[in-house]
């Protein structure tokens, strides 16, 4: 590494350190803001306070990784050119591809450290997060009620839906509950208002119900149902109001508590799912056209796809293989139990084969209807997690996009300051994850490729990039500001005359 590379980079290091405390205090305290009130509510110790909002900072250094990348290069290349260092490294026979290569090595680092960041660690501190949000919602869950929404009072027994809720004195109107604690019996209760508080124990909840009425049915004979309708009735449910209690491990997660190689598997089932749906429906409707003229039906290939991990994923299956040992690595390799399922519906015969024979009727073409709507709905859920992984390769790209987009900039405007760097990095963030964020919502509805709505901003900003390197290459100098923009504009408007009318 030469002089020049060390001394930009040592540059760079506390900029980027204080821009990235900087922007992480500022979404926590956000954060804090928002939840602090109804965790202290519930009564729960401070130490499993801290832990939700440590829990948070990973989500936000995800977030704030790149916008410190923009900030300090904006910042640091603003003041070179400034104070006249470019100029004179200029004058000195260093091209600007000779300043921004250390810049952009650095960012190729920090994209890789992005992305580790996003794929080990971030899944792993959110699905912790869910699990203790879970365990936080069940200690006192009247406190954290919403609005219009069935909330869950008891977990998997006891439901509750309200269209307003006062928080002072937890009056509620047109309340709705449904009631699954008893084995034989379902409950559904509708009244016009009702109060909710707890007993002297501060254990069991007291929900009194005005003008209302009850629907109970038996479980296992439909046939018996009864309505009642009542002026004043009260509901206890025993024991919701407990100290903090932590559950044991939950297994299932959401593609944002997901790595990337466990969300390829999922697309990898998912589209094998779909793509046998689609086939059968396909042989369906063939082989009903041919039992309509007489002939007899033919084979459907349901044939599964073939799937191989990524570079990626092998990479690190071999690392854990070698590092985890060997009586592990035997009870992990088995079945697929999901996707064997997947696969094995609907059909008959060795798996991942259908075979019909002369003189076997064949389904009704009705069914196809519903086949169709099963592989649609397999491709959204690939489409889904599809998102969510180029998401992570995306966004730990940005770091390095941003080096490209801020060193134009910056060295275009050199005299513009702080307000230079303020500006220029909301702006950017704000379209950039507004594109994000469009971008997963058109992919989501399978209008858009996964992989073009995820990258479009990265290429969007990074070709923008390219232009502004390719002026500034061109001038060779130094801009002096907005100032000279604008006398540059004002120069190519056209003059008046003093002779005139």
């Amino acid at each position: 590494m030469t002089i020049l590379s060390k001394y930009l980079l040592k540059q760079h290091l506390v900029p980027f350190v204080f821009a990235m405390s900087a922007c992480t205090s500022i979404m926590i305290l956000n954060q804090i803001a928002k939840r602090l009130p109804d965790l202290v509510g519930k009564g729960l110790p401070w130490s499993v306070i801290v832990e939700v909002f440590a829990l948070s900072v990973p989500f936000v250094v995800a977030m704030t990784m790149p916008m410190a990348v923009l900030v300090a290069v904006l910042y640091v290349v603003s003041r070179l050119a400034a104070e006249n260092e470019l100029t004179a490294l200029h004058a000195g026979g260093v091209s600007i591809g000779q300043l921004m290569r250390p810049l952009l090595v650095a960012g190729v680092f920090m994209t890789v450290v992005a992305f580790l960041f996003s794929d080990q660690v971030l899944p792993r501190s959110n699905h912790r997060l869910k699990t203790l949000l879970t365990d936080i919602a069940r200690t006192k869950p009247t406190f954290s009620l919403e609005e219009q929404v069935i909330n869950e009072v008891q977990r998997d027994r006891f439901f509750l839906r309200a269209s307003r809720i006062n928080r002072a004195t937890y009056q509620l109107r047109d309340v709705t509950i449904y009631d699954l604690t008893n084995q034989t019996r379902k409950r559904t209760i509708y009244a016009d208002s009702g109060t909710m508080g707890f007993g002297a124990d501060q254990r069991d909840l007291y929900l009194t119900l005005f003008d209302g009425t009850m629907h109970e049915s038996n479980r296992q004979d439909p046939r018996q149902f009864q309505v009642m309708d009542f002026r004043r009735q009260i509901i206890r449910v025993k024991g919701i109001g407990g100290n903090f209690s932590r559950s044991e491990a939950d297994r299932f997660k959401g593609d944002r508590e997901m790595s990337v190689c466990e969300m390829d598997s999922v697309i990898v089932v998912a589209r094998r799912e779909g793509s046998f749906a689609e086939r059968r429906a396909a042989g369906i409707e063939l082989n009903g056209l041919r039992g309509l003229v007489g002939l007899a039906p033919i084979p459907i290939d349901s044939s599964e796809l073939e799937s191989r991990p990524t570079v990626y994923c092998r990479a690190l299956e071999d690392i854990a293989a070698w590092l985890a040992p060997k009586a592990a690595e035997a009870q992990e390799q088995g079945p697929d139990s999901t996707t064997e399922a997947s696969v094995e519906d609907e059909h008959t015969g060795e798996p991942g084969r259908i075979v019909y024979t002369s003189g076997v009727r064949p389904p009704n073409i009705r069914s196809a209807h519903s086949l169709r709507d099963r592989a649609r709905s397999a491709r959204i859920r690939a489409a889904n997690y599809l998102v969510e992984v180029h998401k992570k390769y995306a966004m730990a790209a940005a770091s390095f996009i941003f080096v490209i987009v801020a060193v134009p900039v910056a060295v275009r405007f050199p005299r513009a300051g702080v307000g230079l760097v303020i500006g220029v990095s909301l702006g950017v963030f704000t379209v950039y994850y507004i594109g994000l964020i469009a971008g997963e919502s058109f992919a989501n509805q399978l209008v858009v490729p996964a992989p073009l709505a995820m990258w479009t901003p990265n290429i969007v900003f990074g070709l923008l990039g390219l232009a502004g390197l390719h002026h500034i290459r061109r001038r060779a100098t130094t801009a002096r500001g907005v100032g000279t923009l604008l006398a540059a504009m004002r120069a190519k408007l056209p003059t008046r005359r003093r002779d005139d009318p």
